[in-house]
């Protein structure tokens, strides 16, 4: 496919702050779902998923899988194997680099340093760009931004969330792609407590409502058909969205410039909602992230893929809603797994399988916490 890319606008800073909320953002799933006018309709799949952060026993991983391949540096081609066919499937796929790429030696938290090889195996796997505000956007500084959009540039992969320079950060981002235009925005909650240089607010997103706003009307005004917000927020292992969460969110999607919404940072899977006939992935979960303490709920994670279909009045609008479980095998290697596919090829005797299905389950019940499935959200089985 052919895609093009710059990025968006202004940043500030939220000071909300807040338990959780309960309250439901839409009216109830009866909503009818938008059907596609008379003739053939025109599609266009998007798919994002969760958190790539590299931790050490996955750049060990990497890096003894390289010399398995009879290559130096890093290989992190076979851990991405399982899920390429359905991040291929997408239109778009959109992956969210959580840590910088460098040079140098990888560092762990609290200021990560990822292997620049990972960008090669990101591309490989089937994505086509990358979302890269995060709470570990300036990990290592101004540079860091710079060397991690020099790595995606070098493998081929647009990205949006930090930029090199303020002409740079005023762009809008669009994707072509199939002939339909679709804009990006990506911005993040907080830095861990770093800040940019002085004068330098643009090398990344920090989430502000109005700011947002300001760029989604920008990129639509750039020609924009379809706007979709990577969004890195919320409280970290908990499945439910917080007060945080869900003000920014029924503030965000009821803006008519904002299409989808597609967050991540909580490393746990969390409900998806429909709004009218809009979508909201509060949470997708780890794609690839080896914690401390690892457990089943930050091994788990989903590909959330959206088919938009553009209506007789030319407003595209979600038409299919899927989400794609994946889980993060650790033993005897360390391997992302898209589950129903791993399960159609697996023995019926296979201990695994009760592992893996009751992942599924686990997950499926996150995504409906706020009636995603009664709303038409397809999981993946």
């Amino acid at each position: 496919m052919l895609i093009t890319a710059l990025v968006v606008a202004p940043t500030g800073v939220s000071s909300l702050r807040g338990d959780i909320l309960r309250e439901r953002l839409s009216s109830p799933p009866a909503v009818a779902t938008a059907q596609p006018g008379p003739g053939t309709p025109s599609q266009v799949s998007i798919l994002g998923s969760g958190d790539i952060l590299v931790h050490p026993p996955t750049w060990r991983q990497a890096r003894a899988d390289a010399e398995a391949a009879g290559r130096a540096g890093y290989d992190f081609d076979p851990m991405f194997a399982s899920v390429r066919p359905a991040v291929e499937s997408a239109d778009l796929a959109i992956c969210h680099v959580e840590a910088p790429m460098g040079p140098g030696e990888p560092k762990d938290f609290p200021r990560f340093n990822a292997p620049e090889d990972l960008a090669d195996a990101v591309k490989t796997a089937g994505y086509d760009t990358c979302s890269t505000a995060s709470n570990h956007s300036l990990d290592q500084g101004e540079q860091g931004v710079y060397d991690n959009l020099g790595a995606l540039d070098a493998a081929g992969l647009r990205h949006t969330g930090t930029f090199r320079s303020a002409a740079e950060h005023a762009t809008p981002t669009i994707y072509q792609v199939n002939g339909v235009k679709i804009g990006h925005l990506s911005w993040a909650m907080h830095f861990n407590g770093l800040e940019p240089p002085p004068g330098k607010a643009w090398l990344a997103n920090r989430i502000d409502v109005p700011a947002i706003r300001a760029a989604a009307e920008a990129t639509r005004k750039a020609g924009a058909q379809i706007i979709v917000l990577s969004a890195h927020w919320g409280t970290e292992m908990s499945h439910i969205a917080n007060r945080e969460q869900l003000l920014w969110a029924k503030q965000l999607i009821a803006d008519p410039n904002i299409d989808l919404i597609i967050g991540h940072h909580a490393h746990v899977v969390q409900p998806f909602e429909r709004v009218g006939d809009k979508w909201i992935a509060f949470g997708v979960g780890n794609t690839l992230a080896r914690h401390d303490f690892p457990n089943d709920s930050n091994r788990e994670g989903v590909l959330a893929k959206f088919t938009f279909t553009e209506q007789p009045n030319r407003r595209w609008v979600v038409t299919r809603a899927e989400a794609i479980p994946v889980w993060l095998s650790l033993r005897p290697t360390i391997r992302i797994l898209d589950l129903a596919r791993t399960l159609e090829g697996m023995p019926g005797g296979d201990d695994r399988r009760t592992i893996y299905t009751a992942a599924q389950d686990r997950i499926t019940g996150y995504l409906n916490s706020r009636g995603g499935i009664a709303a038409g959200l397809r999981v993946r089985r």
